[in-house]
């Protein structure tokens, strides 16, 4: 019986697990610079959570979550999105109490059952921040020259800026009903899940990526037209800081969020490389979110971006790999033993050691030491044990010496150490 992966679940093998590395590490770095603290939620939730925050009619409640009934009769969803279960943590713990302003962070996968496509699966992995307590525009612009300085640091250099508001609860009932009005006179222009969506939630008819779809809205009214005097002037500052930051952005008044939640400033991180598949990043203001959930009346500002998207557009550089510094070539038992207590000790103070166990020729273990980018290669033989001394030879100059195994670990930290790492692994 041949047992494969799950479709749209898929594994990440260890010669990908580099990039995966780079792309979180500069994240905890970034982040933390602009004090983040990191938050670490389940993978489970109850389903309540998410029909409150996201909104009972939106797609990923609808049709795309994991949901399931426990023994107890309670249902539980896998995580489809971070920032509602981080409110929930943020809620129950009474973290408000610590601080009036918060700012986390979260790494992990979500869940969504789609069709799987290109930088869309069914288990899939995001990095995402959140801001509580500010409704001060400085906080939009920090949050998303944050994000911009997370892109330059990766090297990812493909994508643009793309903002909007859209609006409040003051503001956006009205906007509703003249969307919905718009769209009835164009109902047979629709595609079938735009038709049900016009009523049930309209601004994301706005969003279809179906062409039919797109040139019967083309028309649509703008959210950007029904601001109240406040969301205008909060996004018009929004808009100076960033300027003031120097940092490009697009306003886009067609871009709506899939989540109930979101008001006012929202904003995607677009590229050209992904095809269809072309937000990277995306986020916005939820002020009514912590309220709804049961928290104090909170402002807050996030984002998150899809980790699969990010590692695909950076798989066409080679990110640098650390060399092997050591590679111990054994002949004989005897010294295979040896080896195996050296190899001991000198991973246990730090310094990264390979050896060969199967017993090949000297040949082929050389072989195996220009795989791994070795460094040095320390040969040890029976001659050498009898003369208790072992050859280490750089590869990088091709030339060798004689240390006794007197005290040879901390003679070959010292070398491995102070020698610089040289070019990078193929």
């Amino acid at each position: 019986m041949n047992i494969t992966g799950i479709k749209g679940m898929n594994d990440i093998l260890p010669g990908e697990v580099a990039t995966w590395h780079f792309l979180e590490q500069q994240a905890q770095r970034i982040f933390q610079c602009y004090g983040f603290g990191e938050i670490r939620v389940p993978v489970v939730e109850k389903t309540e959570l998410f029909c409150r925050s996201i909104g009972e009619t939106t797609d990923i409640v609808e049709k795309e979550m994991y949901t399931f009934d426990d023994r107890s009769g309670n249902s539980l969803t896998l995580r489809p999105e971070g920032t509602a279960p981080v409110m929930r943590a943020f809620i129950e713990h009474k973290l408000y109490n610590q601080d009036s302003v918060a700012k986390l962070y979260y790494q992990g996968p979500m869940f969504r059952y789609e069709r799987p496509q290109k930088g869309r699966y069914r288990q899939f992995h995001q990095i995402g921040a959140e801001v509580i307590g500010v409704d001060d525009p400085k906080i939009d612009a920090q949050v998303l020259a944050m994000l911009s300085h997370y892109f330059e640091a990766v090297g990812i250099h493909d994508v643009a800026l793309h903002i909007n508001s859209l609006g409040c609860r003051e503001c956006r009932p009205a906007y509703r009903e003249a969307l919905i009005d718009y769209l009835q006179e164009r109902l047979g222009e629709l595609c079938s899940d735009c038709r049900r969506r016009s009523q049930t939630n309209p601004l994301r008819v706005l969003d279809c990526k179906v062409p039919a779809c797109q040139e019967a809205t083309a028309l649509a009214p703008s959210m950007l037209e029904h601001l109240c005097p406040a969301c205008e002037t909060h996004f018009s500052q929004v808009k100076n800081y960033l300027q003031e930051l120097n940092l490009p952005f697009v306003v886009n008044a067609r871009m709506v969020r899939g989540l109930d939640y979101y008001s006012k400033t929202t904003f995607e991180m677009v590229t050209n490389s992904l095809g269809s598949q072309n937000a990277v990043a995306a986020g916005g203001r939820y002020d009514g979110l912590i309220g709804d959930l049961g928290g104090p009346a909170l402002p807050g500002i996030g984002f998150a971006m899809g980790v699969e998207r990010l590692v695909l557009m950076k798989k066409t550089e080679s990110l640098p790999t650390r060399r092997l510094p050591l590679f111990l070539a054994v002949m004989g038992q005897a010294a295979s033993d040896r080896a195996f207590l050296l190899m001991a000790s000198l991973l246990k103070q730090g310094l990264p050691v390979e050896m060969e166990y199967a017993g090949k020729s000297l040949k082929a273990q050389m072989r195996r030491a220009a795989k791994f980018g070795a460094r040095h290669v320390l040969i040890l033989g029976e001659e050498e044990l009898f003369r208790q001394v072992a050859v280490l030879r750089d590869m990088d100059q091709g030339s060798q010496q004689e240390l006794s195994l007197a005290g040879i670990d901390t003679r070959l930290l010292q070398i491995c150490r102070e020698e610089p790492n040289g070019p990078t692994a193929d």
